[in-house]
């Protein structure tokens, strides 16, 4: 059976996925078919874990390939503390929630007032939880994880597939922080580039 644990982003997947490496009866990865195209993209073995939140922009896809025959979760994360943690990424231009607001809702990310990118977070989160729960009305095999109750929550995901391997092991790496996000890191990032690009420019004129 394949399992497809389904998110926004920023909701503590790759610390889930971390945890699903001391299952022995299932292979597992983040991420790991992100840039194929057409059913490469879907393309994992056989008794695998995948956590991947850009799934949720391609549900049409994954029910064709996979419907009701795989095992589905949908992992959760208060809303505006998820939002928070987009915010933290907004100004990154390789970011999901950059991609959102510049190619989605056509904002220019960088014209937007605190509030009003918030307010664009809020309504990712939404929007992405909103797909994911259209799409598990008709799955029969399917759960919801909070991360706020994650080892509780975990404990009853590892019985739904019939995990083996070490349970403990697996409930202690939650206990670390994976992929935080640091807004001071990242906003000196984006404001080197720009400022990188200005030199440029003014260097070429």
């Amino acid at each position: 059976m394949n399992v497809f644990v389904l998110c926004t982003g920023r909701s503590g997947s790759k610390g889930f996925i971390k945890a699903c490496q001391h299952i022995s009866n299932y292979t597992v990865a983040h991420e790991s078919l992100s840039d194929k195209c057409g059913k490469a993209r879907f393309e994992f073995p056989k008794n695998h874990i995948e956590a991947d939140n850009r799934l949720s922009w391609q549900l049409g896809q994954l029910d064709k390939f996979y419907g009701k025959k795989a095992f589905y979760v949908h992992l959760k994360r208060e809303k505006k503390a998820t939002a928070q943690s987009f915010m933290r990424r907004f100004l990154l231009p390789k970011s999901m929630i950059y991609a959102y607001a510049n190619g989605i809702k056509r904002l220019p990310p960088e014209q937007l007032n605190s509030k009003e990118r918030f307010d664009v977070c809020l309504d990712y989160v939404e929007t992405v939880n909103s797909n994911i729960e259209h799409f598990l009305k008709d799955k029969p095999h399917q759960m919801e994880i909070e991360l706020s109750d994650i080892k509780t929550d975990f404990e009853s995901f590892w019985k739904a597939v019939d995990a083996e391997g070490d349970l403990d092991l697996a409930l202690a790496e939650f206990d670390i922080k994976y992929n935080k996000s640091s807004s001071k890191v990242i906003y000196w990032r984006y404001s080197f580039k720009q400022l990188w690009l200005k030199f440029l420019m003014i260097f070429k004129s």
